[in-house]
């Protein structure tokens, strides 16, 4: 159907769903006018109530189940703050304020203790502990409270890398609950919430980067982001060529670049109108501000019941995967305040199906001629990343479009499915700590501590036709004198690189390792206090057999494209090579193998090539 030409870009129908829209907007700002007046018995009593009619309404077995768990969920549930969450599991935790170029004071955390270290000095210097250090960062309209939410310390990605021996931070956006502050204006008025994620990527993780390396005196980080957190990341890093230096792997967690829309008719029409109609429905300050009120007035099951249907009618998401004590715990801490341009923004991006900086000059429907000839918003160049990228994504999110994503991403990127993942399920999921867990650890294992711009290293394959794949090849530097070629058999480990450690025997083996007990891998070196005249040697990598060595390092390579033996469908693109350290590094059936290779290195071999030339 053609488009009226007075009207501008939508179709009639879109119009229709964006005035519906419209019309729940302004509702639920008029019922939120009136709850602001009601004093705080009426609240009470509105709570009361709701509680009583979910009881009412609700079987007894989903009662007994909630009285399980009731008391430590709520103790979760009712914490105040990110302290607050840590000590609940016993974890001392310490607050930053770091000040970005543009005035605004953003909170980080540090979780930099295992339980008994809390007097030792980590990372100060002479005499501390040196730890490797982690950077986690959340996703859109969240804060660092949702990395350590959780109901068991098993499934928290800070506690289990803290318990590894990593010295672990955790970033906060511009405006939320630890960072609505600023030295140039106040969060009353419209300058502070003047933002999208054009400020998060040049000033926010950048600063924080910096301060916390500052602060910790190392070279360089691992970076952990989730959904907006990973968003922020490829950003930053593709408008920041020095910032590659300081990362030394990006581990993106349900990975968010260019979303292909919002699952409702209703709301995907938003994403296609004008900047002005989104700010005339939200404001210029705060987006969805009432969430609060909704939650300080229904009973916690009730207010989850709501989020569930919300996420199912924006993104069709089921929640299945997450149990309903883990939500009851965690919703509470799902929310916190960001802008409206943030979320403009990205209906930008959803728009123009183009990972771009924001568009301050929105061409108008009416326009003339063909303004694109003239006029073109800026990409961020992500395909100038030197950082090591791995993406884990869920097979079951509808955010993530994984071929386009590859498509825009540099070559030696790394990219794992995880099928019946949806977004939320990174966070909370109840087997979170065996599916996506091993694979974060073994990446850091992987990466952290290594030079990576000085080595060539992986890039993502294709193991089905249209499907992204694993790239997990290794290969020292001496290797690359002789250009071998091997076939890679549906029974070699090497098959399915950084694949999910599934305990289920039914998840597609294209995909995942088999469900088979996985080979013990070795824990990082336990950090020791250094003295004034020493400092801290390199972990010495376990021997391994020659021939062993020999199969896992020395032969990787691959003809590219090449058929697996065994297999009538799948092939692999595998002209990838990497080197890391001294002997490479294999990672393959979801481990990191150090290869102890008895070889020269490469200024010996240049010696006696160029000695070989002098004698002819």
């Amino acid at each position: 159907m053609a488009r009226a030409p007075f009207i501008g870009r939508l179709y009639w129908r879109e119009y229709l769903a964006l005035y519906a829209s419209l019309i729940l907007v302004f509702l639920e700002g008029f019922i939120r006018i009136i709850t602001l007046g009601l004093p705080q018995p009426i609240i009470r009593f509105c709570y009361n109530r709701s509680r009583n009619a979910f009881n009412i309404l609700s079987s007894s077995q989903g009662r007994q189940a909630r009285s399980k768990h009731s008391s430590f969920v709520t103790s979760v549930a009712n914490a105040a703050d990110f302290v607050d969450l840590c000590s609940l599991f016993g974890y001392y935790a310490e607050e930053h304020v770091v000040q970005t170029g543009d005035g605004y004071l953003l909170g980080l955390h540090r979780l930099g203790w295992k339980k008994g270290e809390e007097g030792l000095r980590v990372n100060t210097g002479r005499g501390s502990l040196r730890k490797p250090v982690v950077y986690l960062h959340h996703g859109l309209m969240m804060n660092s409270e949702v990395w350590v939410c959780l109901t068991e310390k098993e499934r928290s990605l800070p506690f289990m890398l803290v318990e590894k021996g990593y010295d672990v931070w955790l970033g906060n956006n511009r405006g939320n609950k630890y960072s609505k502050k600023s030295t140039r204006s106040s969060p009353t008025s419209n300058a502070f919430w003047d933002f999208s994620m054009d400020q998060f990527a040049f000033h926010d993780i950048p600063d924080s980067i910096d301060y916390i390396l500052a602060t910790t005196a190392q070279p360089s980080l691992s970076y952990i982001g989730f959904s907006q957190g990973t968003a922020q990341a490829f950003a930053t890093l593709s408008i920041h060529p020095n910032l590659n230096d300081k990362i030394d792997v990006f581990i993106a967690l349900a990975p968010a670049m260019s979303p292909a829309g919002i699952h409702n008719g209703f709301v995907d029409a938003l994403t296609k109108a004008s900047p002005d109609v989104l700010f005339l429905a939200f404001g210029r300050r705060s987006i969805l501000s009432s969430a609060t009120m909704w939650q300080a007035i229904l009973y916690p099951p009730i207010f989850v019941r709501l989020i569930d249907m919300s996420l199912a009618f924006l993104f069709n998401w089921g929640s299945k995967n997450i149990s309903a004590h883990q939500k009851l715990a965690a919703y509470p801490h799902l929310y916190s305040f960001t802008s409206t341009k943030t979320i403009v923004h990205w209906f930008q991006i959803i728009r123009n199906k183009c990972f771009q900086m924001y568009d301050d000059d929105v061409q108008a429907p009416l326009s003339l001629g063909a303004s694109e000839r003239y006029y073109k918003v800026a990409k961020f160049p992500t395909r100038n990343i030197k950082t090591p990228i791995v993406l884990i994504y869920g097979g079951s999110d509808s955010l993530v479009d994984i071929n386009i994503m590859l498509r825009e991403l540099p070559k030696h990127t790394v990219a794992n499915e995880i099928p019946h993942f949806e977004h939320l399920d990174f966070l909370w999921a109840e087997h979170v700590e065996t599916l996506v867990h091993p694979q974060v650890f073994e990446a850091l294992e992987a990466y952290a501590g290594r030079d990576h711009l000085k080595q060539k290293y992986f890039r993502y394959g294709t193991i089905n036709e249209g499907a992204p794949g694993r790239m997990s090849l290794g290969i020292s530097e001496d290797d690359f004198s002789s250009p071998m070629t091997a076939e890679i058999s549906d029974s070699d480990p090497r098959a399915n690189g950084f694949a999910a450690h599934n305990p289920t025997a039914s998840i597609d083996p294209v995909h995942h390792t088999s469900p088979a007990k996985l080979p013990a891998r070795r824990e990082p070196v336990t950090p020791t206090p250094l003295s004034s005249s020493t400092t801290t040697p390199e972990p010495v990598p376990d021997k391994v057999p020659k021939e062993k060595a020999k199969q896992s390092v020395l032969n990787p390579m691959v003809r590219k494209r090449q058929r697996r033996s065994g297999s009538t469908s799948s092939s692999r693109s595998t002209d990838s090579l990497a080197k890391f350290g001294e002997g490479g590094i294999l990672l393959g059936a979801g481990k990191a193998t150090l290869g102890s290779v008895n070889s020269p290195s490469m200024a010996d071999v240049d010696q006696k090539g160029s000695s070989n030339r002098r004698k002819k």
